[in-house]
């Protein structure tokens, strides 16, 4: 499931985020933490361990964990990694699979939170590969992009301006994709269900059965 998230950080926050990773001393070379074959691909800088790095990363991570959407969506056990990146022109990766482990923890989903206005960068579009065929995403700066991390993708070379973003990695409770896919469809039909007047039966039908799934599939 490839999923679309609008609105995951407030404007303020949106704000700081692109405040702070506007000032240069912040970032280094991202091939630094890529996997030996991405390495070779990856052209972007991402920030290293700051103290104002890291105060935007909790950022995003607690935006991330008041999400219900997200939380929906993932099913988080952990989100086991966050990154700032930023592409210059010129910048770009190259197609390549994230790491199936990362700090000796399994990475089930991967998201990309873009934080810069896409009408003031050219390129930059992030690239899946899926069996229907590619699909590229440039999505509104504050809109996250979930999907999982088995996944083939790249990010087209910038041309003009500056693209930011944050970029992640979740270790879900259930770590096969059609299955949460399955408990969050139950989610949002159980939402539906309780915006209208004497369906509670159908909705503790639904309930009860993404609970019982809940118990033959969570991974904890």
């Amino acid at each position: 499931m490839i999923l679309q998230l609008g609105e995951v950080v407030s404007a303020p926050v949106r704000g700081a985020l692109q405040a702070a990773m506007a000032k240069s001393e912040m970032f280094e070379d991202g091939a630094k933490t890529a996997g030996w074959r991405a390495r070779e691909r990856k052209n972007n800088l991402q920030a290293g361990k700051t103290a104002l790095a890291s105060g935007a990363i909790k950022k995003v991570e607690k935006a991330l964990l008041e999400n219900t959407l997200f939380l929906s969506a993932a099913r988080p056990k952990e989100i086991v990694r966050i990154l700032l990146s930023r592409y210059e022109v010129g910048m770009h990766y190259g197609a390549h699979v994230d790491d199936a482990v990362m700090a000796g923890r399994r990475t089930d989903l991967s998201f990309t939170l873009f934080l810069a206005d896409p009408e003031s960068y050219d390129g930059g579009a992030l690239v899946i590969d899926r069996t229907e065929g590619e699909r590229a995403f440039k999505l509104p700066a504050g809109h996250l992009l979930l999907y999982p991390s088995t996944t083939l993708h790249r990010v087209e070379p910038v041309t003009r301006g500056s693209r930011l973003a944050a970029v992640g990695w979740v270790r879900s409770l259930i770590r096969d994709d059609a299955q949460r896919e399955l408990l969050f469809d139950l989610d949002q039909a159980a939402v539906l269900l309780r915006s209208e007047a004497g369906r509670d039966a159908a909705i503790d039908l639904v309930l009860k059965t993404r609970s019982n799934l809940l118990r033959r599939w969570v991974d904890d």
